[in-house]
């Protein structure tokens, strides 16, 4: 397995890693809550031949640290730390691919620095606000918090993940995933000597992407949760078409709020919402799925 090229950004107020893979179009790839790059690593190898893909861990989250306290989270401080990184390596225009906060992020750097992007793909973004109703959405947002101050962070993620039918997977010795995705374990398959070390190597970067992921728990329930969620994109500029914005949402999250918000957005950009497989971490329970259905809708 290929390691990417790492390297680290300073921007002000935090340092941010970055990972590189491939050659092509710059594709800047954003994790969403208290990810990191390493839940995108799967994308990131499969589009290697087509892009340079850039994924990255948000401010606060993982190796991307702090110079001060942690403070409540800023999507549009996302968005410049997003900027700095396109004009870093290649300047642009890029293509990006965010999923949930992930998404708002993009959606933010696109409205704020049309410049440097050419495609925004916003897979499931967040954006309670746009709903007719955000009530109940918020609501849960505020409980989830309150369960974290209240409790502890195990059972306000316990909280978080439920809420949002995300509660079902388990991850590396049995331990619940950080973003529900299901590993299924279907026996050891007859492959080849370096194909299984592949394997291993993967397993292992897994397993260390979720120990890394389980430690931002208690950074995303205090300071991100409710901002990430709570911001509104700037439909009014997004809706000119330049750049252009895609919004996805998983096949399997039809019924979900998630997928009324999508829905929500994609209404108030005037364009359609493109299906994409899988739930909310489609990009990992169907990896080459999603990729194809990815590439597709950067090439438009």
């Amino acid at each position: 397995m290929t390691q990417p090229a790492t390297g680290t950004l300073e921007v002000p107020g935090a340092r941010i890693h970055y990972e590189v893979r491939g050659s092509g179009p710059l594709l800047l790839m954003i994790p969403g809550g208290p990810q990191d790059a390493g839940v995108l690593a799967g994308q990131a190898r499969i589009l290697a031949d087509r892009y340079t893909t850039v994924a990255y861990d948000p401010r606060g989250n993982s190796r991307s640290t702090l110079d001060g306290e942690p403070a409540d989270q800023s999507v549009e401080v996302h968005a410049q730390d997003a900027a700095r990184l396109v004009a870093e390596l290649g300047g642009g225009p890029a293509r990006v691919f965010g999923t949930s906060g992930g998404a708002q992020i993009g959606l933010a750097l696109a409205a704020l620095r049309p410049d440097l992007v050419d495609t925004v793909v916003a897979h499931e973004p967040p954006c309670v606000l746009l709903l007719d109703d955000p009530s109940q959405a918020l609501a849960e947002d505020q409980e989830v918090y309150d369960t974290y101050v209240r409790d502890g962070v195990e059972a306000g993620i316990a909280r978080f993940l439920g809420l949002h039918d995300l509660d079902t997977g388990t991850g590396p010795a049995g331990e619940d995933t950080p973003d529900g995705t299901a590993q299924e374990d279907s026996g050891p398959a007859p492959q080849s000597a370096a194909a299984e070390n592949t394997v291993d190597a993967e397993d292992a970067e897994d397993a260390e992407t979720f120990a890394r992921v389980s430690r931002n728990f208690g950074y995303f329930l205090g300071h991100g949760l409710r901002p990430l969620s709570r911001y509104v994109p700037d439909t009014a500029t997004l809706r000119t078409g330049v750049p252009r914005v895609v919004v996805g949402l998983g096949r399997e999250s039809a019924g979900r709020t998630i997928h009324d918000i999508g829905l929500a957005l994609a209404g108030a950009l005037a364009t359609d919402p493109v299906e994409f497989p899988g739930d909310h971490v489609g990009f990992e329970s169907h990896p080459d799925d999603f990729a194809g259905a990815l590439d597709r809708a950067l090439r438009g």
